[in-house]
């Protein structure tokens, strides 16, 4: 449930990080093989144990070929490289933020390109 706050006659939403959270597990955890844990204060969703997507600050973060992520970076103004807690991570790894968790939904396809660019390995 958003939270709803006032200022003046316009009402800004909100969602809460254990609302956000939930709603990210009810579209990630839908797919075959996927289990969430955490890792380092970490929201993250793995496949055959390997981590494919990690919630931070305002974004995802996915992992996907280096081809695929440049493009993205380049075609998207809401990707960006994935840095949690300010350190960089490899090129493979981007961050999609929305505004509104349900528009991660629009992204599913991404997800389940990352899932399944994990779960194949790394020597792809």
């Amino acid at each position: 449930m958003r939270c709803a706050r006032r200022y003046g006659s316009i009402a800004l939403f909100m969602t809460t990080p254990a609302n956000r959270k939930a709603q990210i597990d009810a579209l990630l955890l839908k797919l075959p093989g996927v289990s969430a844990r955490k890792i380092n204060g970490l929201d993250a969703y793995y496949v055959s144990d390997r981590m494919f997507a990690c919630i931070s600050g305002a974004g995802i973060g996915l992992r996907l070929p280096v081809a695929a992520a440049t493009e993205l970076q380049f075609s998207r103004n809401n990707v960006v490289p994935f840095q949690p807690g300010g350190m960089a991570s490899s090129r493979e790894w981007v961050q999609i933020e929305c505004a509104d968790v349900a528009d991660y939904e629009k992204d599913l396809d991404l997800f389940r390109a990352s899932l399944e660019f994990v779960k194949a390995g790394r020597n792809r």
